[in-house]
């Protein structure tokens, strides 16, 4: 019988969250990147949920989580996830994020190191300075008179598309979040929120998963990584690309219950 994934919803702060769920068993908190949100690990959760009670929340701003009245930032993000991890009542989880969300991960990893478990990296960003130069140009001061734009276009179709189907079935593909933060954390050369000096100070040894083929961050940076985190474990598909959990579902399944246990 296959396990049940639900879309709920929970208070964080004074933040409407939701989140997606299902399964039993230990603890698994995903983080999602930054060019989507926790719909985009349903399918992965649905095969999760076989061996984990997992938890993939929205992040602010993205999805279909309440936005902030701040600016998006990295440490917000981090000290977000220790607030929704109090507001399930997790005392200690597995912890996977993907691209940006493998980097507030580590960040939060390296915080709070007693609260993770196991950490799981897939194609994450801050572990080098290289990036696809598409998502350097979100620092770039044009983009953010472009992005407004595009912005207050998306809200227009989403207030018609609300209106035509169910309100919140419309997600917009770029979020206020995804355009600040892209200021926040590169610049037109490279990324700036760089851990590389930090790196050897992770306690739990983690996994490092790749796609050769990505073409937003280079899979040596997961290499490079790993040279300096003891015990750490690599992954890189040879014919995966910046979602490899998604382009190669069931070997990324067992291999990451092989990590995890």
């Amino acid at each position: 019988m296959m396990n049940m994934i639900d879309s709920k919803n929970i208070k964080v702060g004074e933040l409407d969250i939701h989140y997606v769920t299902g399964g039993q068993g230990e603890p698994l908190v995903v983080i999602h990147g930054g060019l989507n949100g926790a719909g985009a690990w349903r399918k992965t959760v649905t095969e999760l949920s076989k061996n984990y009670t997992v938890y993939v929340p929205d992040l602010p701003g993205f999805g279909h989580s309440q936005e902030t009245n701040v600016d998006y930032y990295v440490p917000e993000y981090v000290e977000f996830v220790e607030e929704f991890s109090k507001s399930l009542g997790l005392e200690s989880f597995y912890l996977m994020g993907h691209s940006l969300g493998g980097g507030i991960a580590v960040n939060y990893a390296l915080k709070s190191p007693k609260k993770v478990r196991e950490l799981v990296l897939v194609n994450s960003m801050f572990l080098g300075k290289e990036i696809a130069l598409w998502v350097r140009f979100f620092s770039h001061p044009t983009f953010r008179y472009l992005g407004t734009t595009i912005l207050a276009i998306l809200k227009g179709v989403k207030w018609i598309a609300d209106r035509i189907l169910s309100p919140g079935k419309f997600v917009s593909p770029i979020s206020r979040a995804t355009v600040t933060l892209g200021r926040k954390v590169t610049t037109l050369k490279e990324q700036t929120e760089v851990l590389e000096q930090r790196l050897s100070e992770i306690m739990m040894p983690p996994l490092i998963v790749w796609g050769a083929k990505d073409p937003i961050l280079p899979a040596q940076q997961a290499y490079d990584a790993a040279k300096l985190i003891p015990d750490c474990q690599v992954k890189v598909f040879e014919d995966g690309g910046h979602s490899v959990y998604r382009q190669k579902p069931a070997e990324f399944i067992k291999l990451l219950v092989a990590f995890l246990g």
